[in-house]
């Protein structure tokens, strides 16, 4: 199992290498050619992969949820990358929201 530094620096590797995909040929890289169809697209392929992860969790195993979560991180990655968002922005917010309640922080978005 690795440490939790370690899982986020892999996170932050493909985020790399997303980004250096953006002018690479999309008919050599899927990535490309995703960021290269455009926001509708990509947003399209993430909210497929959510609902294959909805249903993996519902009525799949544990290794096809496995397998659908790291699709549904990828996508993510690229609509971050898109976007200009990168996980550092992410990281920060999580880290601004921590040790607040979920109800409390929701309440907090009202105004």
């Amino acid at each position: 199992m690795t440490d939790s530094n370690s899982n986020i620096e892999i996170l932050q590797r493909l985020y790399a290498v997303i980004e250096a995909r953006k002018d690479s040929d999309g008919d050599s890289s899927y990535t490309a050619s995703l960021l290269q169809a455009g926001m509708p697209k990509i947003a399209q392929k993430l909210g497929e992969e959510a609902v294959e992860t909805v249903i993996a969790a519902t009525t799949g195993d544990d290794q096809e949820l496995v397998g659908e979560s790291a699709d549904l991180l990828y996508h993510l990655l690229v609509v971050w990358a898109a976007k200009g968002i990168t996980p550092d922005d992410v990281w920060a917010e999580l880290s601004r929201r921590e040790g607040t309640s979920g109800i409390a922080e929701k309440a907090s978005r009202k105004s």
